[in-house]
Parts: structure tokens; sequence; C-alpha cells
């Protein structure tokens, strides 16, 4: 079998690793993939975004199965040019796509069909969302209703600090025209915990759970990034949250998209809120979240393309999902200034040590291969990803890994799954 998997980044590198474990694939195409990709994978220069490209790529080299790994062309409905030249393709239509598209959409969704989640009030008009938030009970949650790469959410402790965030996502335009809508959305409390899922458009099947560290700086400081490091399982995560989700949140997400006409075919990422209430819904994303999937398919033993077909075929319900019994921690090394101003196209030292190191994994997330060597190429450069027979070792494991890697501005959070040794 000749597989594509559209995109170029740690969850892609960490998918294109799994996929070429897969006895059923001969030939793996990656557009436009990275350095670390490459060794799996045949890397394409095709943007993600470019749909008649990709389709006309996967015509040539008759691709037998294509998957799409990004948000961006999800949403924008890549994966439906896929389908209508007739292709097998795993992630979801643009009509299913918006459950992360837009966070109006799904907030309406949730409550019209009574999934848990925090109340909310929608705005497109900056005055009457500032003139809610004089009589909204402090701290809050603001979120620009389009994509904006992970960073779209502001939390808010005083009127002041709100009122600067409608000016930010609305009137400054920092997402671009994520920011036209918003979601103002109570301040829930509790543990978070990241549970992806694949769907088939009816059934759907919870893989590992994963708790993300989304803020920049230690103790949780700092601005909102696309995720600093991630370890699973959560031990917050336990048999009774996952038996009430499975019923309130999982299956009821898969047959509300199916009663809007929107069925759901890929991997449903349900962030949770696990509230002195019970567990609620935070957020969806419509693909495998960035960076737990570098966590979450390290400890899956299933043939992750013979789980892709079933989820296409739509015979999801005779897949048995199995996973290891020990933990694993990711630790992303960042250039310094990430989210916001950082240098890139420095030499990366290091990355040869964990060949032939069993349990150890180095994913590529921001890097480019030059004459000079492989070099950064972005905010977050790599994932170091460490398994153990618990999380606190697994966490050990991952830190001492990230010494083996070197390059000028590398930055990283020493305080990933800090709450594990707490227990």
């Amino acid at each position: 079998m000749k597989v594509l998997l559209v995109g170029g980044g740690g969850r892609e590198h960490a998918i294109a690793w799994k996929v070429s474990q897969s006895k059923h694939v001969t030939k793996l195409y990656a557009a436009p993939g990275n350095a670390g990709i490459a060794e799996y994978a045949e890397c394409v220069d095709i943007s993600v975004m470019d749909a008649p490209k990709l389709v006309e790529f996967a015509k040539e080299k008759e691709i037998d199965f294509v998957i799409v790994g990004p948000d961006d062309p999800l949403v924008a409905g890549v994966a439906d040019a896929f389908t209508k030249a007739g292709m097998r393709v795993f992630g979801p239509s643009k009509k299913a796509a918006i459950i992360e598209g837009s966070k109006a959409f799904s907030k309406d969704l949730m409550k019209k069909y009574g999934i848990p989640s925090a109340a909310y009030e929608t705005f497109d008009n900056a005055e009457a969302a500032i003139a809610y938030l004089e009589t909204a009970k402090m701290p809050i949650v603001l979120k620009a209703d389009g994509l904006a790469l992970g960073k779209g959410v502001l939390i808010c402790n005083t009127l002041e600090e709100a009122k600067q965030g409608v000016k930010t996502l609305m009137l400054d335009k920092q997402f671009g025209s994520a920011g036209d809508k918003i979601v103002i959305e109570e301040f829930m409390t509790g543990r978070e915990v990241s549970v992806l899922c694949f769907c088939d458009g009816t059934h759907i099947k919870p893989m590992a759970s994963a708790q993300d560290h989304k803020r920049a700086k230690d103790g949780d400081q700092g601005l909102n990034t696309g995720g600093m490091g991630t370890f699973s399982p959560s031990p917050f995560y336990t048999k009774e949250v996952d038996a009430f989700c499975k019923e309130h949140v999982y299956q009821k997400t898969m047959d509300a998209m199916k009663q809007e006409g929107r069925d759901f075919v890929g991997v449903l990422f349900c962030g949770l809120m696990l509230t002195p209430d019970g567990p609620k819904v935070l957020e969806y994303n419509a693909r495998f979240g960035d960076p737990e999937t570098q966590v979450v398919l390290p400890r899956m033993k299933n043939d992750l393309i013979e789980v892709m077909e079933a989820c296409v075929d739509g015979r999801l319900d005779e897949i048995e999902l199995s996973f290891e019994d020990q933990a694993a921690v990711c630790v992303v090394l960042a250039s310094d200034g990430y989210p916001e101003h950082y240098d890139k196209g420095f030499v990366i030292e290091g990355l040869d040590t964990f060949k032939d190191k069993d349990g150890y994994y180095v994913f590529h997330a921001g890097s480019k291969q030059t004459d000079a060597g492989i070099v950064t190429n972005g905010g977050r450069v790599l994932g170091v990803t460490a398994k153990g027979k618990d999380l606190v070792e697994a966490r050990a494991n991952a830190y001492k890994a990230t010494e083996w890697i070197s390059f000028e501005n590398k930055y990283m959070r020493h305080d990933i799954g800090k709450a594990i040794d707490e227990q």
C-alpha cells in the first residue's frame, strides 16, 4: 500500500514513525514533511493547503491511502478534495471539521445536545462583548472563534484584562479573521485531560489519555503556546471518568454530528476539564493533538493503518484498541522567545544519540535539512519523548534525553508532568 501523509510537524513525524511500522505499507510519502519525517518517508515540497497539487501528486503516484494531519487543511476541505477524486482519505470532511474550525459552532452543538461544557456567550461585536464583560464574573475565558494555532484562548483574571483581550482578538486582529467572532466562557477549575478518539462516523473509540502543558513558562506562566510538553496516561483520568465520558461526551458528540449531517470520520480530540461537578468539554479538535500524539502513539500496540482503514470503512466497532502499560512523557525543545519572536537556522547537535535507544524518541516539529546539517526552523523545534514503567520514571528519562540535544537558543520547560511526582 502506498500512503501519502499531509503535514510537516511533530504530530506528523509521530504518525509517519507509526505508519512506517505497518505491515501494509510499502511506500510512504509526506507533503511537505520535515527533516525527521524524511527518515521514514519521501518528502515532497507541496503545501498542505494546495489541494489541487496534492491530489495531482496522489494520482500520479497511485496513492492508495491519504492521511491529512493538520487542522488548517482539514477545515479548508482538503480531505474532501481527495474524496472527490475517488481516493480513500483519513481525516474529517470540511463539514465535520467545523467542530474545530468554529468555537461558536462547537459550543452551540454541546448546548443543543446536552454535552457538558462551560456556560458561554458568543459575540461578533466588540462593544457588545465589552458590555457583557461589565456584568460577568472574573476570571473569564475569551476564545477566538476560528483557528489560531492553538493560541487563541485568553484567560483573564480582571475586567481590565478581559477588555484588553477583546481588543486584542477583535480590534487588533492578533489572530486575523479568527477573532472576527469570539466566545466568552465561564472559567472552569480542575485538572485538564486530553483524550484522542478514533471515529468512523458512527462508532467512537478513545485512545489512552494524555495531559498537555500549554503555557510557555514553568509553573504554567507566560503565554499560551501550541503545547510545551505532555504525558500519558493521566493519573486523573480514572475508570469512572472514562465511563462517564464514553456515555455523556464521546458517543453523544458522535451522534450529534451525525444528527447534524456532519458525520465525523478521523480523530476527534476531546479537551476535558475534570471539574468538581464532573468532566466537561473545554474544546474539540478535528485531528491528532500536538504534542499529545508524541506520547499516545508510542504506547499504542495496534497497526495504525488497520485502525485508520477501519474508520474510513465504517467498521471501527471491529477494532480493539490496545496500549502498553508503560507511561510516556514528551518535553518540547523550543526556540527561546517562542511563541513570540525567535531566531532560527541554528544547527542541531545530538540527534543520532536516539538511534537504537529503545523507549526514547525525538520527533521533529520545526527543523530543516541544509548543507550545514539539520537546523532549527520554527518555534517548537523538537519533541523529546521517553517511556518508563510509570510516569515518574518516564519523566526522568525524558529530561535525561533532552540533554543529548543541543542548539543555540534551546529553551524548554522544566516542570512537564511535575504534578505526577507529587501524587
